[in-house]
């Protein structure tokens, strides 16, 4: 198993189930996903996220640099600043979706998928001009806190540890810092909520207040189940190299307003955004019984019109249900083939459990 975190510990007093990602040997359950999963939706989670990775860039073309290599306008950033934006291909495929802040001029922070670090780092290197530093962020916890009581407990538990941070006064995607904490009103699960990038060595101080103020431990199935409800995007799955932002359903990603910013993939992508692409995202949901997976094949009128790329059993709805890649436009009823037999399914807005509400 792989690296362990600073609060290693204290998952495994928890009897965690631990599962391998990125080098980092990490919680996939305490005993129930589905109830971790529930006690976000319904109050507030708390996740271990220190195998993402962390890149700051400082220096005056860093914003120009980020300029022409991400989807998204990083010079349209206030200090404090964050969005969510991709590193794309000449072609338009997606190398990695990421979070970028601006901390200050000059200065700016990446959160990038844990198992593209390596890719991104690579990419961002050959691309960085000469004034460029960029620099991987170690020696630190990550921490989430999720849920509609997330900002009112992550409050208390700060307070109770004697640090005047008052996160319920960001908007979304914005951050602050205090010392070497760095806070944003972010997260991967439809909530409301805050990540925390902490040192190492007060992460356990941390996770201890929280859970003194009721916050539920939650793991990665839980995380899982919680973004595909939320119709978030997963690298590997429902992105890759293959396909552009736009097809994989998050065009929110890019910003075409300025014209004369031509970042890479553009052309492309531009095409997608205003015409469409060869495929699209869209949601499915299973009518019966039965068990959606990634891969399975979505029929329409005998023919296969695409696949399902990320798939869950929701507890908030109690049903499957699944994002997908298509090639052919349909409303209301489909066919998925689970395992070698055709189930009747239909087509659903994006995303299923809006504002962590489930939608009728």
């Amino acid at each position: 198993m792989g690296k362990h975190t600073a609060l290693h510990s204290l998952h495994a007093e928890k009897s965690a189930k631990f599962v391998d990602v990125s080098d980092y040997c990490l919680p996939l359950h305490y005993g129930s996903a589905t109830a971790e999963h529930k006690a976000v939706r319904d109050s507030a989670g708390m996740f271990d996220l220190t195998h993402v990775g962390l890149l700051d860039l400082h220096g005056e073309q860093a914003e120009s640099m980020l300029r022409l290599l991400l989807t998204n306008d990083a010079g349209k950033l206030a200090d404090g600043q964050g969005m969510y934006s991709c590193l794309c291909h000449e072609n338009g495929g997606v190398i990695d979706h990421l979070l970028v802040f601006r901390l200050q001029p000059n200065h700016y922070r990446l959160f990038i998928d844990a198992e593209r670090q390596q890719k991104d780092i690579s990419w961002l290197e050959a691309r960085r001009p000469a004034g460029v530093v960029m620099e991987q962020v170690t020696g630190v916890s990550h921490l989430a806190v999720q849920g509609p009581d997330a900002l009112h407990l992550f409050n208390k538990a700060v307070k109770q540890m004697g640090l005047p941070l008052q996160p319920e006064k960001l908007a979304r995607f914005g951050s602050l810092q205090h010392g070497n904490w760095f806070v944003t009103r972010t997260g991967y699960t439809g909530e409301d909520g805050v990540e925390i990038v902490l040192p190492e060595n007060q992460a356990v101080d941390l996770w201890q207040s929280l859970e003194q103020q009721g916050v539920a431990v939650a793991g990665l199935a839980a995380r899982d189940s919680l973004r595909i409800e939320a119709g978030f995007a997963r690298y590997g799955q429902d992105l890759d190299e293959e396909h552009s932002p736009v097809e994989s359903g998050v065009a929110a990603a890019v910003d075409i307003s300025d014209e004369s910013r031509n970042f890479i993939g553009r052309e492309v992508i531009e095409d997608h955004k205003l015409f469409g692409g060869p495929t699209q995202q869209i949601g499915i949901v299973l009518d019966g019984q039965g068990d959606l997976s990634s891969g399975q094949s979505i029929e329409l009128v005998g023919k296969s019109i695409g696949k399902l790329t990320s798939a869950t059993f929701s507890p908030t709805r109690a049903v499957s249900l699944a994002l997908a890649r298509v090639i052919k436009t349909f409303t209301g009823a489909c066919d998925v083939n689970v395992q070698d037999r055709l189930q009747s399914a239909h087509i659903s807005s994006i995303p299923f459990v809006p504002h962590g509400q489930a939608r009728e």
